[in-house]
């Protein structure tokens, strides 16, 4: 009997089902390289439909209710459920006759449908050429406020229809913008989704019309605050912030400096935070945090100028407070300060002058003459002077501790308070992105910036006594500066991934990751990637692939400390024999073991030992107890332990008996005559050495894959193409 054939799968072809409201489904073949519309045709002609140009298909998921085009026909998979629907310019059509012509109700259930259509590309685009947003321009600025559902789903409609990015923000006029702000400034009279869609049109118009200058005039920033406080959407309150982040970017630096001091407020930081935050509010704070943070870009990037006296001034408070009970025992006054060099920050000369230089050398600068040298690179700039200053005026007892435990330490391991306080802002400004804009995805929202009027300057005193913690528990000097910072920083950057709520909650999170913790952690995940690498499929085959190299290698090593010999003792009935010693050396070609009495001190050659034990007739090897010179052992203190003897072919069978003089060299003589007998190794030396080597050659093999993460399985292989009609343009 001959087999059928079983018929070829077209994968052109795709089986759908084609819903139309009340008819039953049609299941039909879709083939994906003839024309929509002739297929459209078709599935009108078999429901009696002759207007089969007003028709188009729909997907009809709930999270996809796209039309079907010929660019996106291609998500169209077998199974697929389509419905057949009026088509977009037919819909356009009618929605905006009902607009136009219709009564109220009517007009409220088509803006409610036209809010949902409206988020569909392709309806968007017949909408708007059928001069649509005009309409519904008209619509929100004209409707009465008591037609609420008239304005709400107008409102949403055209903010749907402007996502797409096919009208520019120039369109509307000053009249709609206007209104627009007259329901955020009274958005306890409207629904809440008026308030949201009208924020959302105002953020826009800020970031991308000329008329952002109506909105910055009239939009007051209590008017935002308010509605942060008393709103209870949480898309109003996101759209709010987003409106005051637009405001900001385009805000010249004092208004962005008064937004900053406003919302600083400890009504509106709590306002700010509020309670269930989404993944796009937490986005729109990361973005305000980013914002206000950047106040802090132009003291970064700002070096210390000569003629800057509030500079000069600065330094020198750092100098008084730290050492103001010294200066007062000296009856020093600030005219004697005044004339201790230059700007009070130089090293005095002469009679009644006072050289200060010991006492910069003391706080921990560089540049103990003139200190204000060492605020000339940037970053960090003038902005490390400001954070020491507020540490020495804020936590006064703090900063005298750290200054004068350090300044009065007799070794080398003193934490200058200068130098690291600089770098330690360096390295904080770098951690917060300060100078960079905000991301476009990312959420790195830290609560705590929002809980303090001067939240990093907090931040700073914070670190700075972790630093000095974490320098003593290090017993760290000068020379490892660098090695103190990259703990510093994971300890700051391990305890931001914690999201602390504040900054109390920021300082005893940071307490527990001492440089102890940081370790330990430290080994803990280094120990986990290895386990999880080891595990990986790649490596697997890359440990199958080397072990017999390495297994050779421990052979050879076995094998020459075998040829270079070594002396073993005497012993009788498991006794030893006093001063008296053989040695036993294997030959160069490994075929021979050559043996004889030797003394304490000397080695000797291969020709001085007369006995020779050909290893071809070498029997097996027997260890401890099994060994014939240890069955008589009488004392406990025999080294069973280390005793091996050697049986090989002889007219009286006889054994070479060997004790090592310790472990090493018993494991090392065991697995060398077991490779000579081509047995395996089974000594534990060998099984050390072995994870030794294969660890630091797989680390070795893997150098150039650092910081990859390796896939404990290989990644799929992809299905095998449609057909192999490749083309190649030379």
């Amino acid at each position: 009997m001959i087999p059928k054939k079983m018929p070829v799968k077209d994968a052109h072809i795709v089986k759908i089902a084609v819903e139309r409201e009340n008819h039953i489904a049609q299941l039909i073949n879709l083939d994906q390289r003839h024309p929509l519309a002739s297929k459209i045709q078709e599935i009108c002609s078999s429901w009696g439909i002759s207007d089969h140009q007003n028709y188009a298909l729909q997907f009809c998921e709930t999270n996809n209710m796209k039309y079907v085009t010929e660019k996106n026909r291609n998500e169209i998979k077998n199974g697929s459920v389509l419905r057949l629907q009026y088509s977009p310019s037919k819909t356009a059509s009618d929605t905006l006759e009902t607009l136009i012509n219709g009564v109220p109700l009517d007009k409220a259930q088509r803006l409610k449908e036209l809010s949902s259509l409206s988020m569909d590309h392709t309806f968007a685009l017949e909408f708007i050429k059928e001069k649509g947003l005009d309409i519904l321009i008209k619509m929100i600025e004209d409707v009465n406020q008591k037609d609420e559902d008239i304005l709400k789903y107008s409102l949403a409609s055209f903010v749907e229809l402007m996502e797409h990015g096919t009208v520019s923000w120039e369109v509307p006029e000053s009249s709609f913008v206007a209104r627009n702000i007259e329901i955020v400034r009274n958005f306890q009279k409207y629904p809440p989704k008026c308030g949201e869609s009208a924020l959302s049109n105002l953020e826009n118009i800020v970031q991308s019309s000329s008329k952002y200058v109506l909105v910055a005039e009239e939009i007051k920033l209590q008017d935002i605050l308010l509605l942060l406080q008393e709103a209870n959407s949480p898309v109003m309150r996101q759209n709010a912030i987003a409106l005051l982040n637009a405001l900001f970017m385009k805000a010249d630096e004092s208004r962005k400096r008064t937004i900053a001091h406003t919302i600083s407020a400890k009504p509106y930081r709590l306002a700010l935070i509020g309670n269930g935050l989404s993944t796009e509010m937490t986005h729109q704070l990361y973005v305000l945090q980013t914002l206000t943070l950047g106040l802090l870009e132009k003291r970064m990037r700002m070096k210390m100028n000569a003629q800057d006296q509030d500079a000069h001034e600065k330094i020198k408070e750092l100098r008084r407070i730290a050492f103001d009970d010294y200066a007062g025992s000296l009856n020093l006054n600030d005219d004697h300060i005044r004339r201790g060099g230059s700007g009070g920050t130089g090293s005095g000369s002469g009679a009644g002058n006072v050289n200060f230089s010991q006492y910069y050398k003391k706080l921990g600068f560089k540049c103990d003459i003139n200190p204000a040298q060492d605020f000339i690179e940037t970053p960090p700039g003038i902005l490390a002077l400001d954070c020491m200053v507020y540490f020495a005026r804020n936590y006064t007892q703090q900063y005298t501790k750290i200054v004068h435990e350090n300044s009065c330490r007799a070794d080398e391991h003193e934490c200058p308070f200068g130098r690291t306080s600089i770098e330690l802002v360096k390295v904080l400004c770098h951690i917060l992105r300060i100078g960079e804009p905000p991301a476009d995805q990312s959420g790195d929202f830290q609560p705590m910036f929002f809980t303090h009027d001067q939240p990093f300057e907090e931040f700073f005193c914070i670190c700075v006594i972790t630093l000095n913690r974490t320098w003593k528990d290090m017993r760290a000097t000068a020379e490892d500066f660098q090695k103190v910072f990259s703990v510093v920083r994971e300890q700051i950057q391990r305890t931001l991934k914690q999201r602390p709520e504040n900054l109390e909650d920021f300082r005893s999170k940071i307490a527990l990751l001492t440089y102890q913790a940081i370790t330990t952690l430290r080994q803990q995940e280094r120990t986990s990637k290895e386990e999880c690498d080891s595990t990986a499929s790649a490596i697997v085959k890359l440990k199958e692939k080397i072990s017999p190299q390495i297994v050779e290698l421990i052979k050879q090593q076995r094998l020459s400390f075998l040829v270079e010999g070594t002396r073993f003792s005497k012993y009788v009935r498991g006794t030893r024999s006093k001063d008296k010693f053989w040695y036993a050396r294997l030959s160069p070609n490994h075929k021979v073991i050559h043996y004889g009495d030797c003394d304490e001190k000397n080695i000797p050659t291969l020709e001085e030992l007369p006995k020779k034990l050909p290893i071809i007739d070498i029997k097996q090897l027997l260890e401890g107890k099994e060994c014939p010179h240890m069955k008589e052992a009488r004392t406990r203190k025999s080294p069973v332990n280390f005793a091996f003897s050697i049986t090989f072919e002889s007219m009286d069978h006889s054994t070479l008996d060997f004790v090592a003089p310790d472990e090493t060299i018993f494991n090392y003589w065991t697995d060398g005559i077991n490779a000579l007998l081509g047995q395996e190794m089974t000594s534990k030396q060998k099984k050390e050495d072995f994870d030794t080597l294969l660890s630091m050659e797989i680390k070795l093999r893997l150098l150039d894959t650092e910081g990859v993460d390796i896939s404990k399985d290989p990644p799929p292989i992809p299905e095998d193409p449609e057909n192999y009609d490749f083309c190649f343009e030379s």
